[in-house]
């Protein structure tokens, strides 16, 4: 694949959903590092520090918004497309669906309303700014980014929803990808897998559930995931033990591979640390 600094080079502005922290956050500082005058959009609750962009030198523009929330995803989609009407009438746009979190446990643990949150977070709130900000794309050129991950590829068993959440974006996104054929428009999934971000602590596990040597960095992730924009890929596993892992999650029969995701996700549980 080409050099990551190659993806962006054709783009004028990257919206990126969640971006507060973790991979979202790779992405911003990475993409203001590889192209300084991007202009850069975040969305999500979580307001960015702002110093720390100032002092990078990043020109993000935060947008306050609960992308959980239908009426919060209609309101920033209008202020996102007036803001780049009028900031930046012109290049492409990148589109980076990252927002999303899980839950381990038995269903509906932790409860009900969050497994219910995590649906409207991890697959309606895509599909809803996707086809909202999708004419604008459409207009101008660009591309669509979305974060699946490598729970996509087989039932898990103790993070149900979650799961089958990010199997929705996985195919969602691939078949997206075929029916922007031609349009200038493509979209691409990534499926990182354990990663060191906030995530597993939000979903429920406490320290050391997940050994070190297992993580990729969100650097790492990033790089690979603007690797694989640049060569046009629309699907991308990062790292070879996660490739490793979904190849073997996708060939098997679904019962076994749901037995085997089940035993390792119970191991998660069984070894975390203290919360």
């Amino acid at each position: 694949m080409p050099p990551s600094s190659e993806a962006l080079q054709p783009y004028s502005a990257v919206i990126v959903t969640g971006g507060s922290s973790g991979i979202g956050k790779s992405f911003i500082e990475l993409s203001a590092k590889l192209k300084p005058d991007l202009i850069i959009c975040n969305l999500s609750r979580r307001s960015p520090e702002k110093n720390t962009w100032e002092i990078a030198g990043i020109k993000l523009n935060h947008f306050g918004c609960d992308l959980g929330r239908p009426e919060d995803v209609e309101r920033v989609a209008g202020e996102v497309v007036a803001f780049l009407d009028r900031e930046v009438p012109a290049g492409r746009v990148l589109l980076i669906n990252n927002s999303g979190f899980g839950a381990f446990g038995h269903f509906p643990e932790p409860n009900l309303p969050r497994q219910l949150e995590m649906i409207d977070l991890n697959v309606r709130a895509v599909v809803d700014l996707t086809g909202r900000l999708l004419p604008g794309l459409r207009s101008r050129g660009g591309a669509i980014l979305n974060i699946a991950s490598t729970v996509a590829f087989q039932p898990t068993a103790y993070a149900a929803t979650y799961g089958a959440s990010k199997a929705f974006v996985l195919h969602w996104t691939l078949a997206l990808n075929e029916e922007l054929r031609g349009s200038g428009v493509r979209a691409l999934a990534v499926c990182p897998g354990t990663t060191s971000t906030e995530f597993f602590r939000t979903a429920g596990l406490g320290a050391g559930a997940v050994a070190e040597s297992l993580s990729m960095s969100t650097e790492a992730v990033v790089s690979c995931a603007l690797r694989a924009l640049g060569a046009g890929r629309s699907q991308v596993v990062p790292g070879w033990l996660n490739k490793l892992y979904t190849f073997a999650g996708s060939k098997l029969p679904k019962p076994f591979a749901t037995r085997i995701a089940a035993m390792m996700l119970r191991r998660f549980r069984l070894n975390q640390g203290p919360r």
